[in-house]
């Protein structure tokens, strides 16, 4: 096996052939059932590494005589892995989610239960991955119900961490901190490995930076970046691109430059860390456009992930929203197209974010569709004298009440 091994990194097609030969063999003597078990472990790392993601299928298939015949914990093991290998093979999560659903068919008929429980779960972050929430809520439902009666807690806490997610996605904040408060109630009574402990605090950063929590925020992603570092994970990276995150929406872009310059950063340099300081750089500058350029030119490192898209836009608005005001600060009477001129932006984007500042009140003032223009009125200080007035009234009010109260119990 260790010459197999060698010709994998040299000549991985004939390694490839090799290996299908002793998988192929018959033999049951202990030395051959080790062999196989590692020719089918490291066929599937070739496939996954040659990006063949059918072979891999049908190496699935075609072990599933082998795989029956040794002990069900080894079987389950392999099972998982070479299921999970599919991830790392562009375009292939169709494709892993029919093999996923085939073996857990395979797992019923054998009856093998904690098998079709992990793969279950798995299925219900592949149904994630791929959108399909309705049919990761049903698997999900279905799962709890039985977990909860065989009270197995760690199983339990994966499922109740993927239902967080899976709400999260749909929006719905306050069934995802339900499901993710019953994932860490179950996750205090039992030994928490410090990936899943990792996944539970991103998660738990997550929602508190989507409640606009950005402090308790960080403080979740500290501890998901130094749990995934401790175990050699790459999602590592998510913890750190989140904490920079945090930073941005508190306007500490200061504080950006010193995390990304620290020891903690250094192992973590490329695009990813580079798109989130080119972000911040814009923050500092106050520069729309630096920070339109910034969105163009990470697109896969900003766009494509959906928790930093979405508070980035927020952060866009504020932006936008800063800029115009310092623009027509001066005026009281200021044409669209010089201030779109100013700020560098289409006049038809100006136009209609200056009318929904005037709706939400952010400007006094009222857009001249037909000269093209935004008139701004001037502030008016608002007389306190009335509030003081109303606030005496409540007031005296209230001491008539009472007086009236106390001369009707000396009356009995």
């Amino acid at each position: 096996m260790d010459s197999i091994k060698q010709l994998k990194e040299t000549q991985p097609e004939k390694a490839v052939e090799k290996l299908k030969a002793i998988v192929a063999a018959q033999g049951s003597s202990e030395e051959q059932v080790k062999n196989k078990e590692q020719a089918i472990v490291l066929l599937g790392e070739l496939y996954r590494d040659l990006k063949k993601p059918q072979d891999l299928q049908q190496l699935i298939v075609s072990s599933r005589d082998f795989l029956g015949s040794i002990s069900k914990a080894k079987a389950a093991k392999i099972i998982r892995n070479l299921v999970d290998w599919f991830s790392e093979i562009p375009g292939a999560l169709g494709l892993q989610v029919q093999v996923c659903k085939d073996a857990i068919d395979w797992a019923v008929q054998e009856k093998r239960i904690f098998l079709r429980q992990s793969l279950e779960t798995r299925l219900c972050g592949l149904y994630l991955d791929n959108k399909m929430y309705t049919e990761a809520l049903t698997l999900i439902g279905s799962l709890l119900k039985e977990l909860k009666r065989l009270d197995d807690k760690a199983v339990l806490m994966e499922v109740q961490l993927l239902e967080s997610r899976v709400y999260h996605a749909l929006h719905n904040l306050a069934k995802s901190r339900a499901s993710l408060t019953s994932a860490r109630t179950s996750a205090n009574s039992i030994y928490c490995p410090p990936l899943i402990q990792a996944q539970l605090d991103l998660q738990s950063g997550i929602l508190h930076a989507d409640e606009k929590d950005y402090k308790t925020a960080y403080s979740y992603f500290f501890e998901t970046l130094e749990s995934f570092a401790s175990q050699d994970d790459k999602r590592a990276l998510f913890g750190l691109k989140y904490m920079l995150l945090c930073k941005i929406m508190l306007n500490l872009p200061d504080d950006v430059f010193s995390i990304i310059n620290g020891k903690l950063a250094a192992k973590y340099v490329g695009s990813d860390i580079d798109a989130m300081k080119a972000v911040a750089t814009a923050l500092e500058h106050r520069s729309l456009q630096e920070f339109e350029e910034s969105l163009a030119k990470y697109k896969k490192e900003l766009s494509d992930d959906s928790i930093i898209r979405s508070h980035l836009a927020a952060l866009y608005d504020t932006l936008l929203e800063q800029n115009i005001l310092r623009v027509i600060e001066p005026f009281s009477r200021v044409e669209i197209a010089h201030v779109a001129k100013l700020v560098k932006l289409p006049t038809l984007q100006v136009e209609s974010k200056l009318s929904q500042m005037i709706l939400d009140k952010v400007i006094a003032g009222v857009l001249d569709q037909g000269s093209g223009s935004l008139e701004v009125f001037e502030e008016r200080t608002q007389d306190k004298t009335y509030d003081a007035t109303l606030e005496t009234i409540k007031n005296m009010g209230n001491v008539v009440e009472s007086l009236y109260t106390k001369a009707a119990t000396l009356s009995l």
